[in-house]
């Protein structure tokens, strides 16, 4: 079952991918972009609850949707990177292991402790 859910987020990021190629941005703003939602791990900093709160609003895909789905409303395109940002890089997150975190620390995730 874990093949399965790897390739379903495998598929997200291509989306994302897909829809970033609708955008009037170079691909260098893809890559240069996808790792920027883990700055969101600074929250840590401040103890687990603030930390897993942080990283979970910014690694939600129902949030990145919507953040997507605004841009598109308004026809702002740096909202709608912003959304694909998101929602790429939650779906890549999750293809490696790393799901949204629970308040007991940072290895602890929806999907399972990382690293067991």
């Amino acid at each position: 079952m874990k093949t399965v859910l790897k390739l379903e987020e495998a598929a997200l990021f291509i989306l994302g991918i897909f829809l970033f190629n609708h955008l009037n941005f170079e691909w260098w703003w893809f890559l240069a972009l996808i790792l920027v939602p883990d700055l969101s791990m600074i929250g840590y900093v401040f103890g687990n609850k603030v930390g897993a709160l942080l990283y979970n609003i910014f690694h939600h895909k129902g949030i990145a949707l919507l953040i997507y789905g605004i841009g598109c409303y308004l026809s702002i395109e740096i909202v709608q990177l912003a959304g694909i940002i998101l929602f790429s890089h939650s779906a890549m997150d999750r293809i490696f292991g790393y799901g949204l975190k629970y308040e007991k620390g940072f290895k602890y995730t929806h999907l399972g402790e990382i690293g067991k």
